[in-house]
């Protein structure tokens, strides 16, 4: 009877000694790092969405310039047009005058010279003439105002202004009937795109060209 306990004790004995060693041991695996090639590839196309990003802001740094430039001189330049018709309409005594208006009743010019009746006595004289900013076959220009105060007979002031800058071309078509007196002025203005805070973008000027034309007659002449 001991013999068979013996006997049984020393089979568990032996059995759990071949379950202990019958447990697997878990092995911990090293992932591998990347390669250089893999590293290249992901530098190459981080590289190419850069480059794919860059240009796309410079496009819309570009398309902005276009816009505002050209919204700007829409705009000044329409108002310098408002102001041009409405001092032709109210003037009076033109000039330049052609030398023989019965033969060729029309002048083109550069500039344009007028009066303008304020009171009985206060007379304002304007010349509007396109003057050169840097070269004068290629301009750009500028469209210069000098007003000349006059007060029964006596000059009391002149004034110059710029009305407007970057101006590519300026034509004044006066068509004159014999008096001496004006019939129609026509008005041919193309301007050149400028504008100063665009300009700090840093990119290149590609806004179009704006032309605008416009045909006016004294207001004297319709009465």
């Amino acid at each position: 009877m001991s013999r068979s306990r013996c006997q049984r004790a020393t089979e568990s004995a032996s059995s759990a000694a071949y379950s202990v060693r019958a447990i697997p041991v878990k092995r911990t695996r090293r992932r591998p790092a990347f390669s250089i090639i893999e590293l290249l590839v992901a530098l190459t196309i981080s590289s190419m969405l850069l480059t794919a990003t860059l240009v796309a802001l410079n496009a819309s740094f570009r398309s902005y310039k276009v816009t505002t430039e050209s919204a700007s001189s829409h705009v000044v330049g329409r108002l310098v047009m408002q102001r041009l018709l409405t001092l032709i309409r109210t003037g009076e005594e033109f000039g330049p005058y052609p030398a023989n208006p019965i033969v060729n009743p029309i002048i083109k010019s550069t500039s344009i010279e007028f009066a303008v009746p304020v009171t009985d006595t206060l007379t304002q004289v304007w010349t509007i003439e396109r003057v050169t900013a840097e070269t004068p076959e290629t301009g750009p220009y500028y469209i210069q105002a000098t007003v000349t105060q006059i007060d029964d007979g006596t000059v009391i002031s002149t004034e110059t202004r710029i009305m407007l800058r970057y101006v590519q071309d300026m034509l004044f078509t006066l068509e004159y009937d014999v008096g001496p007196r004006l019939i129609r002025a026509n008005i041919d203005l193309t301007l050149r795109p400028d504008d100063d805070q665009a300009d700090s973008i840093a990119v290149g000027p590609d806004a179009p060209i704006i032309r605008m034309v416009a045909s006016v007659s004294p207001r004297r002449l319709e009465e």
